[in-house]
């Protein structure tokens, strides 16, 4: 059953409101909060946002503004901004990250593993960037400032160790020399004594004269 206008003029809205059974036509020169309002050449009507919690619509499923305490993001309505967002400016809009403003990637860093740039075959390198301008100033709300990647260079000694083994091997040779030195040195002394001992065995005898 229907009661209420029918019709009403050019310039105002009609609103049909449901009362039990009956549905009652209003005329309105703006619709009311969860409604929009549609033209049209043979008249303007009221409709209904569909958006839950949604206080004005732009149509069915497009939010324009939440009921109070809510957050808007994308036409909808929720009771807090999804992850990676947050509400611009103190408004009840949620701004998205893209709004970050960020500098360029700079060179990728030498390939390093343990802060040491020798004595490995596989590290990370990193480069960086800046934030030049974050959603209220929230920087958590940006992308990261670093990236890392896996590396492979081609395995070098670390001067120190090069240092270190060239200092072994010279303690090394020093040593086999001194030893050799000493052997040199026992068969000089033990070619002179077996010359000292022949000496001796070659010298005949001499007997005593007998007396007179």
């Amino acid at each position: 059953e229907f009661n209420g206008c029918l019709r009403c003029s050019p310039k105002l809205f009609i609103l049909l409101e449901r009362n039990d059974i009956r549905q009652i036509g209003i005329c309105l020169p703006s619709c009311p909060l969860g409604y929009f309002g549609l033209r049209n050449t043979d008249m303007n009507k009221c409709i209904k946002c569909k958006i839950e919690n949604c206080e004005s619509c732009f149509s069915r499923n497009f939010c324009t503004k939440c009921k109070e305490g809510l957050y808007l993001h994308k036409g909808r309505c929720y009771v807090t901004c999804p992850e990676g967002y947050s509400a611009a400016n103190g408004t009840m809009e949620c701004s998205s990250p893209a709004q970050c403003e960020m500098s360029e990637w700079g060179p990728w860093g030498p390939c390093s593993k343990k802060r040491k740039l020798c004595g490995f075959k596989k590290g990370n390198e990193d480069r960086t960037r800046r934030i030049l301008q974050a959603p209220s100033g929230d920087v958590s709300l940006c992308p990261a400032t670093t990236e890392v990647r896996r590396c492979t260079v081609q395995k070098n000694q670390c001067p120190e160790g090069k240092k270190k083994k060239k200092e072994e091997q010279g303690k090394q040779d020093n040593a086999n020399g001194n030893r050799n030195q000493k052997d040199t040195k026992d068969a000089k002394s033990g070619t002179k004594k077996r010359k000292s001992k022949q000496r001796g065995a070659a010298v005949p005898a001499t007997s005593a004269s007998p007396a007179q």
